[in-house]
């Protein structure tokens, strides 16, 4: 599996990065690919089916002159902002590994990644050193009973991208403040509000990359995905009120 870390000026650009590199491979011009990228600024992304209005407080980011995006995978609604990290996994499906269906994948990918946070234990600087590193709602990954990674995935024939965010060192009071409470949620959060839902890891990114590079047995670097090809869809597609605003 190829790396590729990313930083692009636009959040457009960086939610296009991963239709790119999908399609890229299902096309034949790629391959496996773990890549990262990390946010310059805040800004809302909803997944594919979320209602805006129902998700976001659309006031708050208005008020405060935060962006609201769509990304092309399902889940819910996130707040990106400097201190969280994001990976997209491009990984193949065969007939017979554990790609092959949406819960065999989840399974299999949240668990490894979920070691791969595990092996950090030593740099978590959190009240409590023993809560325990655990995948809870089939996606979300949660130390002890509070969530600091959310997680969703797309599928083609060939290819899928599963691709998450993770909390290490954000302004968590700005997920109550810019987001409702969800429209859904799994059992295990209980109807917590989100201050009593969330938290840091407080580890830094560089580490958590490095963690989750040797889990995926990364060996190599991905070339970027076609850079006219990525502004041409960011502009036409996640940087337009048609796409982001269509539910």
């Amino acid at each position: 599996m190829n790396r590729l870390d990313l930083d692009f000026p636009a959040p457009a650009e960086s939610l296009a990065s991963d239709e790119v590199l999908l399609d890229g491979c299902e096309a034949g011009h790629g391959e496996e690919t773990l890549m990262f990228w990390e946010p310059r600024e805040t800004f809302v992304v909803v997944g594919y089916a979320n209602r805006v209005a129902t998700e976001v407080n659309v006031a708050a980011c208005a008020a405060k002159g935060i962006p609201i995006f769509r990304r092309c995978s399902g889940g819910g609604t996130v707040v990106q902002m400097r201190g969280g990290l994001n990976y997209s996994l491009i990984l193949r499906i065969t007939p017979d590994g554990p790609m092959r269906n949406i819960t065999s994948a989840n399974q299999f990918i949240m668990e490894r990644n979920r070691a791969a946070i595990d092996t950090l234990r030593g740099e978590f600087k959190i009240q409590n050193p023993k809560s325990k590193i655990s995948v809870r709602g089939h996606t979300d990954l949660c130390l002890g009973d509070l969530k600091f990674s959310g997680n969703a995935q797309r599928r083609c024939r060939r290819f899928l991208l599963f691709h998450g965010s993770l909390l290490l060192n954000c302004d968590l009071d700005l997920i109550a403040e810019l987001l409702p409470m969800p429209s859904l949620e799994p059992d295990y959060r209980a109807h917590r509000p989100h201050g009593d839902f969330v938290t840091n890891l407080n580890v830094p990114a560089e580490k958590v990359k490095a963690a989750l590079a040797q889990a995926w047995n990364v060996d190599g670097i991905a070339e970027p995905p076609p850079g006219e090809a990525l502004k041409k869809l960011a502009r036409g597609k996640y940087a337009t009120r048609e796409w982001n605003l269509k539910f």
